[in-house]
C-alpha cells in the first residue's frame, strides 16, 4: 500500500525518532509499504518520520544512481545491487574529505541544493530480521544513508545549507508546507487537512 509522504513543515520530521523492538506492531507489513511508496516516488531512499512515524527505520534502493554513466563498473555493479532495511542504526564514524553533491527530499519536492558530506561511514544498524550488523559504506551509498540518517535526527537537508539559500529557500519551502505544489505522488501537507496526489 502506498503511504502518503509528509511535506516539509510537519513537526514529525524535526523529531529525533525513537528505537523500536522487534515486537513493533506491522512492522513487515510498515517494511513492505515503505518500499512500496519510495518505488513509486522514484526515490532511493525513505525514512518512517516520512511517512508519518518518528521511528529509527529507514530503507534505500541505490539501483537508479547505477545509470550514471560517469561511474566505474565495480561502482555501477555495487550500486545496482545496493537495497538495505535500517532499523535502529547508529552511524559510529564518518571519515575523508567532505564532497558536495546535488541532494534532493521526497518530503521537500523540486527542491535541489548541494551539500557536503564525508565519503566513508561506520554504521551499526538491525536489518528486518533484527540481526545486527556492523559495516563500512563510502561514496553514493555512504551519502544515501546519511541523509536518511539525517531524516531519524530530525534533520532535513535544508539544515545543511548556509543561511543565505536557506533564506532563498524559504518561499519555497512555505508553498510545499501549504500544499502548493505539483507533485505525482501522494502527500501530506502540515499546513491543509486534505491529502493530495
Amino acid at each position: 500500500m502506498i503511504l502518503p509522504i509528509v511535506a516539509f513543515g510537519d513537526p514529525v520530521l524535526k523529531k529525533k525518532a525513537a528505537v523500536i523492538s522487534s515486537d513493533y506492531k506491522d512492522l513487515k507489513k510498515l517494511i513492505v509499504n515503505m518500499y512500496e511508496t519510495m518505488y513509486g516516488a522514484h526515490g532511493v531512499g525513505l525514512a518512517a518520520p516520512q511517512v508519518g512515524l518518528s521511528i529509527r527505520l529507514f530503507l534505500v534502493d541505490a539501483a537508479p544512481f547505477s545509470e550514471d554513466e560517469s561511474l566505474s563498473v565495480s561502482e555501477v555493479k555495487a550500486l545496482k545491487n545496493f537495497k538495505k532495511t535500517f532499523i535502529n542504526p547508529e552511524i559510529i564514524e564518518e571519515t575523508g574529505e567532505e564532497w558536495n553533491f546535488n541532494e534532493g527530499c521526497l518530503s521537500i519536492p523540486n527542491i535541489r541544493e548541494e551539500v557536503s558530506r564525508k565519503p566513508k561511514i561506520k554504521i551499526r544498524y538491525q536489518d528486518e530480521n533484527f540481526i545486527t550488523y556492523t559495516e563500512i559504506f563510502d561514496g553514493l551509498i555512504a551519502r544515501v544513508i546519511q541523509h536518511e540518517y539525517d531524516h531519524i535526527q530530525g534533520v532535513l537537508f535544508t539544515d545543511k545549507v548556509s543561511s543565505f539559500k536557506k533564506r532563498l529557500l524559504r518561499g519555497k519551502l512555505s508553498s510545499i508546507s501549504k500544499g502548493k505544489i505539483d507533485v505525482n505522488y501522494k502527500m501530506r501537507f502540515p499546513k491543509i487537512s486534505k491529502k493530495r496526489v
